[in-house]
């Protein structure tokens, strides 16, 4: 859109400003309790909802209470474990070579850096990202998911399709003391009304901000003129 630096970073605070007012409690809404739950949980969140990651895993870190009875698990009884989540043997197979190197190369702690992380089957840098920032504290970036993809793009701050690209234009817009929190405010306004399909703009608080609103279009035919 060809929207300078300097104005995106303006848009950035006024969008994160309003969203913090209207989540003021918002945060990571997977269950865990332990460093490598969140792992698992994670890993299990790739293209399904948390809310069916928290109905499989309230069953599974019982049954499987450390890394090590992950990593000895057969595949066939993980996979049918979690056959209610998607793409369930690809997962149960990253988990459980996840749980392995685990193990064998991190004394049975979660490693506490990108580079370890993404090394691990299953971890891209989203997954590592949330691991560091819930697991460890660390914020090195920025999670990048589809809420946060699809809403940036929509509110005009980055014109990149890719997480990847999408989180080093943000990271340049917002400070990193928010970098953690944008995540989640993104994340609670995509599912309660910028939705994918019918976001709901006549009851959105960023509404007078957002170029991709609705309301303008609606007003606009309205009126006779072109949109």
């Amino acid at each position: 859109m060809g929207t300078s630096l300097d104005s995106r970073a303006d848009q950035a605070a006024e969008v994160v400003d309003r969203l913090a007012v209207e989540y003021p409690d918002t945060t990571i809404s997977l269950d865990f309790s332990t460093r490598f739950e969140l792992l698992v949980a994670v890993i299990l969140s790739a293209q399904c909802t948390d809310e069916r990651v928290n109905e499989t895993t309230a069953e599974l870190f019982e049954t499987y209470p450390s890394p090590e009875a992950f990593a000895n698990a057969p595949q066939e009884e993980l996979a049918e474990a979690l056959n209610s989540i998607t793409y369930y043997n690809n997962k149960a197979s990253y988990i459980r070579e996840s749980a392995q190197l685990v193990v064998d190369e991190h004394d049975g702690a979660v490693p506490d850096t990108m580079g370890d992380l993404t090394e691990l089957p299953g971890v891209g840098r989203k997954t590592a990202n949330v691991v560091l920032q819930h697991g460890h504290d660390v914020v090195e970036g920025i999670v990048v998911d589809t809420h946060v993809q699809r809403i940036t793009r929509r509110v005009d701050l980055t014109d990149e399709e890719r997480p990847a690209k999408i989180e080093e234009d943000l990271m340049e817009l917002v400070p990193e003391s928010e970098w953690q929190a944008l995540t989640h405010l993104f994340i609670s306004h995509g599912r309660a009304t910028c939705t994918a399909r019918n976001p709901d703009c006549a009851d959105c608080v960023l509404e007078d901000v957002c170029p991709s609103s609705k309301l303008d279009s609606e007003v606009d035919r309205a009126s006779g003129q072109a949109w």
